[in-house]
């Protein structure tokens, strides 16, 4: 699979992943950045901005293990990472291996929500739907996010959403910095606060007036928190 990327700046190793459906693009502010001060690199995940399209479903750890390998193909070993929503799965799994020394995540998802009565009520109905109108099915149920995607997006993305990844959180030993929005309403700080429970030594700082994107909502605040932490040399001291 031929990759789509982008590089930037000399010295240290500062890797972004960018969210669902996304592209590299997205961190255009930090890049700019960054740039000043380490090696960036910016990759587009498969499926999404300018790579190639998946031709089977893709889970967490199938996008974890590109990564390591487009890490291994471009060179860099251990970096720092900036990771936002979709890109904070995948960087909890490569965390959780030791694959980078530390991270920024923003608007971290991977945590699943208790499913109660009326989620699983709506499964069931969109079960039966499917089996007597699938057209009709396809467009009323679901995310809005969820419709636009092509057949193989769509299973990938069942993937992705339905695996919880607290557990594999809790292997993490690398510092981490939780940046979150506190108008971010696509991610709750309940379940960031569940990944500082599980991530020992990890932190949370929150961006006021800013939502699910609060790099690109604040970038000058975003900047300097993440510089702050990335600088750091000793988890002691952040």
């Amino acid at each position: 699979m031929n990759l789509s990327y982008l590089r930037q700046g000399e010295g240290e190793d500062l890797l972004f992943l960018h969210g669902y459906l996304a592209d590299k693009e997205s961190f255009y502010p930090q890049i700019s950045y960054f740039s000043k001060f380490y090696r960036v690199t910016a990759l587009d995940f498969p499926g999404m901005g300018r790579a190639e399209p998946l031709i089977s479903p893709w889970s967490v750890d199938d996008y974890a293990d590109w990564t390591q390998e487009a890490l291994a193909t471009l060179g860099v070993t251990r970096p720092r990472v900036i990771a936002h929503s979709f890109g904070g799965r995948v960087a909890i799994k490569l965390l959780a291996r030791g694959a980078f020394s530390r991270a920024v995540l923003t608007g971290c998802a991977g945590i699943v929500k208790k499913r109660g009565l009326c989620y699983r009520f709506r499964v069931k109905s969109y079960q039966i739907c499917r089996k007597i109108a699938p057209a009709f099915a396809e467009r009323h149920f679901g995310s809005a996010e969820y419709r636009t995607l092509s057949p193989v997006m769509r299973e990938s993305y069942k993937k992705i959403v339905n695996e919880d990844l607290r557990e594999t959180a809790a292997h993490i030993s690398s510092p981490v910095l939780f940046l979150h929005g506190e108008r971010d309403e696509e991610v709750p700080l309940s379940s960031i606060r569940i990944y500082l429970e599980k991530i020992e030594g990890s932190r949370l700082k929150i961006l006021k007036n800013c939502g699910h994107f609060p790099f690109l909502d604040d970038p000058l605040a975003f900047n300097l928190a993440a510089e702050e932490f990335l600088r750091c040399q000793t988890r002691s001291n952040c």
